[in-house]
């Protein structure tokens, strides 16, 4: 396709001019600025921002989808609605590639995280909110493991869950502990960079792909030079990269990342599966090193109103890492079920006692479990609750 032509690549982004009225609008509502949009996302505690030509601005509040009152967004207005959050740079980057991340900030309101597509060849986006506000780990009710994995010298700690399940927020809570307790140097690679650190007791950098680095993997390469204690890997995308988090790991550094698992043995499995099968035994021995611990969390909404997360929670010892070794990895759910002295914890047993503690619906508990079937016999009507 020509950028050139009316319908290009070029036409989608070059412009921010407001458009003419389109007669596809459905509300009589006034044009909304990306500005205005933002406040009324963080002001009706939103968390997300959908962008999609023939559909009016669409909030995600407390986990749901919300249509707004706005009107109809036409491929004209979509672009100039985006191109409101894009320097020529970016446009450039987005026409070569065809989807773009890139953080925005609204001074006194929040930062966002933005990633812009292309859907039949119509463009779109979605914004998500990221507060200002570092929350500590108690404001946030995480474990109080969490605290153990910040106080750690080396090692491996990943926190894993499916996209929006509050990663950045729990990674963020966790450097920020480490920020205001530790005299040590912290480093983060991100995609891009979500909450910003300035510097307490640690000095901490923080990188952005694109910006400051062209890759995870090229960053962790060079990332020892750099005197680091603390290593923040936004993402462990592929085999390069998480082979030189364990490598750093192993070598005296403590590393965490994530990944986009639903589970402790999963998250295992899919470290080990990503590398050949020739390779698996030396992998498997290489993370039963250097593994200290993974935290995987999924969002629920509460009863209260806003969302809780719910964890599993793995800690490493040596009976774990003798599973790791031998690919026993379907029993470390018996390891977790078991350790709740080492402040282990399955998805499970944490849903259940959200339910008991009448924080969430047992509906939408079992909704998240890792086994419904096994669940349902928590059931209100059982007599259990």
């Amino acid at each position: 396709m020509d950028e050139q032509s009316p319908g290009g690549l070029g036409a989608a982004v070059a412009s921010v001019a407001a458009p003419p009225p389109s007669p596809t609008t459905v509300s009589q509502a006034p044009a909304a600025s990306m500005q205005e949009l933002l406040t009324q996302l963080v002001k009706r505690d939103g968390s997300d921002l959908h962008v999609k030509v023939d559909e009016p601005p669409v909030f995600r509040i407390h986990g749901k989808l919300t249509r707004t009152e706005f009107p109809v967004l036409t491929e004209n207005s979509a672009k100039a609605l985006i191109g409101e959050i894009l320097t020529d740079d970016r446009k450039q980057r987005l026409l070569k590639e065809r989807e773009l991340d890139l953080a925005h900030s609204v001074p006194g309101l929040a930062r966002f995280r933005v990633n812009v597509f292309f859907q039949h060849d119509k463009i779109g986006a979605v914004i998500r909110v990221i507060p200002i506000e570092i929350k500590s780990s108690e404001d946030l009710g995480l474990p109080e493991v969490t605290n153990r994995f910040a106080e750690l010298s080396r090692g491996l700690v990943l926190v894993t869950g499916p996209t929006g399940s509050g990663k950045s927020t729990t990674l963020a809570a966790i450097i920020d502990r480490i920020n205001k307790t530790r005299k040590v140097h912290i480093i983060t690679i991100e995609d891009p960079i979500e909450f910003l650190h300035q510097d307490k007791v640690a000095a901490i950098n923080q990188r952005e792909l694109g910006a400051d680095t062209h890759s995870f993997a090229e960053a962790l390469k060079h990332v020892t030079r750099q005197n680091p204690d603390v290593i923040l890997v936004g993402e462990m995308r592929d085999l390069e990269t998480i082979s030189l988090a364990m490598t750093a790991a192993e070598t005296g550094h403590l590393v965490f990342g994530t990944l986009h698992t639903a589970d402790s043995a999963q998250t295992i499995d899919r470290i080990v599966d990503v590398f050949s099968p020739e390779h698996q035994p030396r992998v498997r021995m290489q993370l039963a090193n250097s593994l200290r611990g993974v935290v995987s969390q999924t969002l629920l909404r509460k009863i209260s109103g806003g969302r809780i997360a719910a964890f599993e929670l793995l800690v490493c010892h040596s009976g774990v890492r003798n599973l790791i070794r031998e690919g026993k990895t379907h029993q470390i759910y018996n390891m977790i079920q078991t350790g709740g002295a080492y402040g282990m914890e399955l998805l499970d047993q944490n849903l259940k006692k959200l339910v008991d503690d009448k924080e969430v619906e047992f509906d939408d508990a079992i909704a998240k479990s890792s086994n419904p079937t096994e669940f349902q016999k928590y059931a209100p009507t059982t007599g259990a609750y």
